[in-house]
């Protein structure tokens, strides 16, 4: 019996220049966060840490680097002594937020975390803030914001209330221009859906102290307040039409070959893909646990549960896909009736690129030299340009 996994907890990266509102997005994440727990790691440019005092106090897992760039004074090492911190049972966390400071290089910060050896990290996504009302400007000071835009998962065109709706659109395309695939969400004052950055944690009733008003629930209610058309529920409520989801199922395995081909092909808009693929007779024994956020792509098998139903069960998250497209897509990757179990596991070999050697050591046909590239593979189908 293969022992269960320790889950592992995703890293979100959150870059941008300064001023663009990282800050703002990150305290709006902590003020919704629905019971998640999130740890933070704050990177600030100097002596006085401004931007750890502005989240202080509202996560318990803050962890302040300060006295310049992550990515220029802390090497992997010294990265993996925080989030070994912050990964530690005892902190019971279920996200961790790297808020970058404004002159970072966020693709070697995701190089970073891809080379980190911590086992119980995930990387959760390269997040860049950018400022629509002083987006021209930035690009003038810093030329360098085309290349970080370009290896975004997820773009975040803030303040958008501060600008005409014909320069909004004019904004959104040339966002969309440069940062190719990933996906572009709209936002005011940095209010975004934290559901397109982690998923909710699922409390055990009792859990959580019930009936009474976290520091959450009171920094709602000042901005329910403050504002005259809040429902009382917060603006959280209001955010998801930012965003589609769309969820498929299917009960016929997936072909490996159509089902990499449509990863591979993956349309732009499209930020995160998450659930479990079953491949039949190209692994028996396993189920494929999927996470797939931006460019970076990883499965990891689990064997099925005694009864289990044998389904492939997947959710995409992005902006501005075409939700029967995309079921279309997946119904066309089921395998055909009676297919070769010989050549559908050689077709596995496209799946198998993207386990983590660890999981991959049960494929006794995994020849090593391989195994080593597919990792790298991993590595750089992240952060590529």
């Amino acid at each position: 019996m293969t022992p269960p996994r320790t889950p592992q907890i995703p890293v979100v990266v959150l870059a941008g220049f300064l001023g663009s509102g990282k800050t703002t997005l990150l305290n709006h994440l902590l003020r919704n966060r629905a019971g998640t727990r999130i740890g933070v790691i704050v990177n600030d440019f100097g002596a006085i840490e401004i931007d750890a005092m502005t989240v202080s106090g509202q996560v318990g897992s803050t962890v302040s680097l300060g006295n310049g760039c992550l990515c220029c004074a802390v090497d992997a090492s010294e990265l993996d002594t925080f989030l070994e911190t912050l990964t530690r049972p005892s902190a019971r966390l279920d996200v961790i937020v790297i808020e970058a400071s404004g002159l970072a290089e966020p693709q070697e910060l995701v190089r970073m975390l891809l080379a980190s050896d911590n086992p119980h990290i995930l990387y959760g996504g390269l997040v860049e803030v950018v400022d629509a009302a002083e987006f021209d400007a930035t690009r003038q000071r810093h030329p360098e914001l085309d290349r970080h835009l370009a290896v975004a998962d997820l773009v975040v065109l803030n303040k958008t209330d501060r600008v005409e709706e014909d320069e909004r659109e004019r904004l959104r395309a040339r966002v969309a221009e440069l940062s190719g695939p990933a996906a572009v969400i709209s936002a005011e004052h940095g209010r975004i859906d934290p559901e397109l950055l982690f998923d909710p944690a699922l409390r055990p009733d009792g859990e959580e102290m019930a009936g009474q008003l976290s520091f959450e629930d009171l920094l709602r209610q000042e901005e329910c307040d403050e504002h005259e058309e809040c429902d009382g529920h917060g603006h959280a409520d209001h955010l998801h039409a930012a965003y589609e989801s769309v969820d498929f199922t299917a009960d016929v395995p997936m072909d490996p070959r159509r089902f990499m081909a449509f990863l591979d092909s993956r349309p732009e808009g499209l930020y995160r893909i998450k659930g479990f693929v079953d491949f039949g007779t190209g692994d028996r024994d396993n189920t494929y646990a999927l996470h797939a956020v931006g460019r970076f792509l990883r499965f990891v098998p689990r064997p099925w549960a005694r009864g289990e139903q044998r389904l492939t069960q997947l959710v995409m998250i992005g902006a501005g896909i075409d939700a029967e497209a995309l079921a279309a897509g997946l119904a066309a990757c089921r395998a055909e009736p009676g297919p070769d179990a010989a050549d559908t596991e050689r077709a596995m070999w496209g799946v198998l690129r993207y386990v983590p050697e660890p999981a991959r050591e049960g494929h006794a046909e995994a020849d090593g030299a391989e195994a080593d590239g597919a990792e790298a593979d991993v590595q750089e189908a992240a952060v590529e340009a």
